[in-house]
């Protein structure tokens, strides 16, 4: 893995269905990359997946009800987070507060609205990262003249 790539993949879990979602190599704008099917082998799936695409961190979804409290599909979130840690990936957790609900809203109920729901998650991490390092996005930095 190269140290200057900062290349995320962000997952929006669900107990049927699985969004994946890529950065670019800078870290800065997230894509839907996949949906996958929530199997046995879906650690497997997103290890090489990873591997391939030369992600270091992975940023999961962390599903909590509106009281802030784990919910039903939460064991499974932590489940995989440590499955992905034991094939030596760096997670993350951040608030998925409605993502899979905004995606539905922008672009309808499509196939690929779970992966879409993973980009709104990484995103929302990735824009953390580049404020918390300072940086902005190259589309939002205006031209002058």
């Amino acid at each position: 893995m190269t140290t200057s790539s900062r290349t995320y993949l962000g997952i929006d879990h669900g107990s049927k269905r699985v969004g994946i979602a890529i950065s670019d190599p800078e870290g800065t704008m997230a894509f839907p990359r996949i949906v996958l099917t929530n199997t046995k082998s879906l650690a497997d799936d997103i290890a090489a997946l990873a591997k391939a695409e030369q992600v270091e961190t992975i940023v999961l979804g962390e599903s909590l009800n509106y009281a802030g409290k784990d919910n039903p599909i939460m064991e499974g979130v932590r489940i995989l987070a440590r499955e992905l840690e034991a094939r030596g990936f760096r997670t993350a957790l951040i608030p998925e507060h409605l993502s899979s609900r905004e995606a539905a809203h922008i672009q309808g109920e499509l196939e690929m609205h779970d992966a879409s729901a993973a980009a709104i998650i990484l995103q929302s991490f990735l824009d953390r990262e580049l404020t918390r390092r300072g940086e902005t996005r190259a589309s939002d930095v205006e031209e002058v003249g």
